[in-house]
């Protein structure tokens, strides 16, 4: 497949380099076409978004992606000159991270392969997790049954320590609120495709999540537990 060559191509080709020699699967980098245009892997199956809501294996098997990918990148080592596209950065850098970790950027099928790295940058293993956490587990206010024992799932097939599962409910609500709040700074600045994507239901969106997970953090914390 082909996609535009970006400012942060040559880094996030770099890091994608490092992941596939350390093991994990992602869409080969292999070059530019004559159009400039940078040349990827096709990866072969369904977006996770199309299928049915994961249960407790599939959510296992999914925290343990995702755990191996931040595990991988931690003897990364960025290039010097690299550029960077983090559209929501976080308060910390401890890692290289993919940083949009859900549903509609992972293929299902022979591989389970997260795609869409553009966006790899700096940032914490925390900040990555909240946001892979909240959009597989499901939490939000249109699917409230069985939400605790779905994050608990996730969590456990990530292998979170004691403090990953302490913190991850206050950073689950505030990584939610950063989306509400970076699309409608957006909007305001009339910054395109996020200013559309403000009014056409994401902002409603992000924030009503944001508030939901927050209302609900004493049944996070006890499913974390």
């Amino acid at each position: 497949m082909r996609k535009p060559w970006l400012a942060s191509t040559p880094a996030v080709n770099d890091y994608a380099g490092h992941l596939l020699a350390v093991g994990i699967d992602l869409p080969r980098p292999l070059g530019r076409d004559d159009k400039a245009r940078q040349i990827l892997e096709y990866v072969d199956g369904a977006l996770a978004q199309t299928l049915p809501r994961f249960g407790s294996d599939e959510l296992q098997r999914v925290g343990g992606l995702v755990r191996s990918i931040h595990d991988a990148s931690a003897s990364y080592r960025a290039l010097d000159d690299a550029a960077w596209d983090v559209l929501l950065p976080s308060d910390g850098a401890d890692l290289i991270c993919h940083n949009d970790l859900a549903p509609w950027n992972l293929i299902v099928g022979e591989r389970w392969v997260f795609i869409d790295w553009d966006a790899a940058g700096p940032s914490t293993r925390l900040w990555d997790l909240a946001y892979a956490t909240q959009s597989f587990a499901g939490l939000n206010p249109d699917e409230l049954d069985g939400a605790p024992d779905r994050l608990g799932a996730f969590a456990a097939g990530y292998g979170a320590d004691d403090t990953l599962r302490e913190q991850l409910p206050d950073a689950m609500a505030r990584r939610a609120r950063a989306s509400f709040e970076s699309l409608r700074d957006a909007h305001a600045r009339g910054e395109e495709p996020w200013a559309t994507m403000f009014l056409s239901g994401h902002g409603d969106y992000w924030r009503s999540v944001a508030d939901f997970l927050s209302t609900y953090a004493s049944s996070w914390r006890a499913a974390l537990r």
